[in-house]
């Protein structure tokens, strides 16, 4: 049975998995986070702590953590029950009924509402990790926003991803984590400085937006535009060469916006995050590469072929394959893949006119 850790004592992570620590550091943080909004009566900024660490938890802890759950992680389903609890208690005045059906399932306990709301120690907070782990999420986000845009599914292994920012030491250990979610075979790390990329900044004007004073200087402002004799400062654009009434012209809000496009080689598309931080996809494929993508195609049809038989997730089989002739060799070069994936305990594999999934429960 999995246990609440006891997050109210500066031992609470202590030699706790570094992914653990992540889930109950933004844990921690959200419970900081509604305990502020609901003093505030900001009910709607709560609601929204909720959603986005609800996001946290299930799309990015319990996706990347699945195997530790199959191989029945005792950290893994401790840290994951007490994420639940607190999250429940943190949730109750905003979800009443869900909380209390939801926490009396997990604890027997008689009802949430008769808790008092957690108070986690500071010891757990992890800023840096959670800083850290958060970047990584943009950048596994962004690469699969590159892998979407430039249609090549996630089940295609590609060759690397290239991550540029000037805080890429923090980012290096969590390499393996971002290959296995984008599903490239490296990932490579630089400073804009040794990157080897242009990076080009535009700036856009909004003259619908100016103020009124600033209309008599349009012309000027996408001359200085242009040229580019301007620059932006604590998210205000500055005009050296215009002036209004003796000082140099500022834009803010929404009179102006700034973009930041990378120049790519051939074979690359890159994308910006918004710390600045930018990713560079390599989208060039090699036979082994297409290979390895069409073995995983067929580990998909066979799981597809394992739910339609009705077949528990436990339950080993006995696999064959019908693949067309060209991808024979595809699926005898990762027929042991194959085999892992899908607990096949045996595969057999003939050419045929179109891929065909048959399994038998052993």
């Amino acid at each position: 049975r999995a246990r609440r850790l006891d997050l109210s004592s500066a031992s609470a992570t202590r030699g706790v998995a570094q992914m653990d620590r992540y889930l109950l550091a933004h844990t921690r943080g959200l419970a900081e986070d509604v305990r502020a909004r609901l003093d505030a009566y900001d009910v709607a900024g709560a609601c929204d702590a909720v959603r986005d660490h609800l996001d946290v938890l299930t799309n990015w802890y319990v996706r990347t953590q699945r195997q530790r759950f199959w191989d029945e992680d005792g950290a893994a389903f401790d840290a994951l029950y007490t994420a639940l609890v607190v999250l429940m208690e943190v949730a109750a005045p905003l979800l009443p009924l869900l909380a209390e059906e939801v926490w009396r399932g997990l604890t027997g306990g008689e009802s949430v509402h008769l808790q008092d709301f957690p108070v986690i120690d500071e010891a757990v907070a992890a800023p840096a990790l959670v800083a850290a782990m958060d970047e990584v999420r943009s950048i596994v986000s962004a690469a699969h926003a590159l892998r979407k845009t430039h249609q090549l599914r996630v089940r295609q292994p590609l060759a690397s991803l290239q991550v540029v920012s000037e805080h890429f030491k923090e980012l290096e250990p969590f390499a393996d984590l971002i290959a296995s979610e984008v599903n490239v075979k490296s990932v490579v790390f630089s400073s804009p400085e040794n990157s080897g990329l242009g990076v080009r900044t535009e700036l856009s004007l909004n003259p619908r937006a100016f103020a009124p004073s600033f209309r008599k200087l349009t012309s000027q402002l996408f001359k200085a535009q242009k040229s580019g004799e301007w620059e932006v400062v604590d998210g205000e654009c500055r005009f050296a060469s215009v002036e209004l009434d003796g000082a140099p012209l500022v834009l803010t809000g929404d009179m102006f916006s700034v973009s930041t496009s990378v120049d790519a080689a051939e074979g690359q598309v890159a994308d910006v995050l918004a710390s600045g931080t930018f990713v560079v996809l390599d989208t060039e494929l090699t036979p082994e590469l297409e290979a390895e993508g069409y073995a995983r195609d067929v580990v998909r049809a066979v799981q597809d072929e394992r739910k339609n038989a009705g077949l528990h997730i436990a339950d080993r089989i006995d696999l064959t394959l019908s693949v067309p002739a060209d991808h024979v060799a595809d699926v005898e070069a990762w027929r042991d893949m194959i085999a892992a994936e899908t607990l096949a305990l045996s595969v057999a594999v003939e050419a045929g006119d179109q891929l065909a999934v048959s399994v038998a429960k052993h």
